[in-house]
């Protein structure tokens, strides 16, 4: 019985995201959220739950795929993590898609205004936007865990 439990599986996609690029992901989250409320204004169609949450998006998806992108560096549980997260793309994937719906609920609900449901099925939503694109873009790094072993 070599089945990893949903703990172990937790463990393993967090040990992988101990490596993701942190200061990359805020500094691109927030370029990319700045942008989008600076050309809203300049638009004047400015929204800035809208804007926060592009920013989240980005944020999650170069810390999600950076951590993962260099399966050789860091100490070997590293390695192992990142390796294992490489040929279980869909796995990872549900830890930074949980993170940014955890994130972007509270911008739906303080900022949008949405109230409880609506704020959550939107988190819910841009949780599932991020699941997809990070576990297709795991998916099709996936020759880089198998040049690894």
């Amino acid at each position: 019985m070599n089945e990893l439990t949903r703990r172990d599986e937790m463990s393993l996609a967090g040990a992988a995201l101990r490596g993701a690029p942190w200061k990359a992901a805020a500094v691109t989250g927030g370029a990319v959220a700045t942008t989008s409320l600076l050309l809203g204004l300049v638009t004047g169609s400015a929204d800035l739950s809208w804007a926060l949450c592009v920013g989240i998006t980005l944020f999650s998806l170069v810390a999600g795929i950076g951590a993962i992108s260099k399966p050789d560096v860091g100490d070997r549980v590293t390695q192992q993590a990142r390796r294992w997260s490489l040929r279980h793309p869909w796995r990872f994937a549900l830890y930074p898609a949980a993170g940014s719906a955890i994130l972007m609920y509270p911008v739906q609900l303080i900022l949008d205004r949405e109230g409880v449901f609506g704020a959550a099925w939107d988190a819910a939503w841009g949780g599932a936007m991020i699941y997809l694109i990070t576990a297709l873009l795991t998916l099709s790094m996936r020759s880089r865990a198998k040049k690894s072993n």
